[in-house]
């Protein structure tokens, strides 16, 4: 059940279904927007010459176009496929597919409240979707800080919510890794290196997952999981800023390496 705006903006990128090929252009639905019709004009369909349409695009494809022009009042919408680059058509792709997941898990929690699924959006489909930009957003967000939602909103769906979010929900994650290389002639020097490793995990925090692990003497493989590369990067920052200090004051020597790729 589409929540779509009734048409799209200029510049707009849209799944569509094509319905309709011509030698002059190809007609297609626009699958967010309850099935409105576009049409790609042949000079929009691919840069160069296009001698036979048909090689470039097909009924019953599904095709990523960018919005060119809309006249609400003739219901006229004309668009472009030559302008959408691949990235964009993954990611766009991948947004409408995490939408539709959305919008069946506001279906999910309409049938444990028993209330319809207008009934959903009413009461906090439409206000989530405005406040995080889409629907999946809003999921993805609550999954990963339900207390956002219980601070922010009132109501019985608030809880189911919160639990259908957490079941179904996989939340994106980003993984960097180090090699500290810990060096100490001291003839107690492991102990100064497990004080130091532990000092860096101290300061970790609780922003992302941290694990350290041997790999062979002086070389200690620091892995660290987090929703975003920013936060791993302060992250291995911290630790390793920390841990270097502690086994230099205790007479050692440590260095970060990042491995290449």
């Amino acid at each position: 059940m589409s929540r779509a705006r009734e048409f799209p903006e200029n510049g707009e990128l849209v799944v569509c279904s094509v319905t309709n090929v011509k030698n002059f252009g190809a007609f297609v639905t626009l699958d967010e927007y309850d099935g409105k019709e576009g049409f790609v004009h042949v000079r929009d369909i691919a840069s160069g010459w296009v001698k036979y349409v048909r090689d470039f695009i097909r009924e019953g494809q599904k095709v990523v176009c960018k919005v060119l022009g809309v006249d609400s009042q003739k219901g006229h919408i004309d668009l472009s496929l030559k302008s959408v680059n691949d990235h964009q058509k993954r990611e766009k792709v991948q947004q409408w597919k995490n939408e539709k997941k959305a919008e069946k898990l506001v279906e999910i929690i309409a049938e444990r409240l028993s209330i319809s699924v207008d009934e959903a959006y009413d009461e906090f489909g439409n206000e989530l979707t405005e406040a995080y930009d889409t629907l999946y957003g809003a999921f993805e967000a609550i999954a990963a800080n339900p207390d956002e939602l219980r601070d922010d909103y009132q109501g019985d769906w608030v809880e189911t919510f919160i639990e259908v979010a957490k079941e179904n929900v996989t939340l994106p994650y980003v993984e960097i890794d180090a090699i500290l290389e810990m060096r100490t002639l001291k003839p107690e020097g492991i102990e100064d290196i497990r004080k130091a490793l532990n000092d860096g995990l101290e300061v970790a925090g609780d922003e992302a997952k941290v694990s350290i692990t041997s790999v062979g003497s002086p070389k200690y493989r620091v892995v660290i999981t987090a929703d975003e590369y920013k936060t791993a990067e302060d992250v291995l920052k911290r630790i390793s800023t920390t841990a270097i200090k502690s086994l230099t004051k205790a007479g050692g020597e440590a260095t970060l390496k990042r491995e290449s790729k």
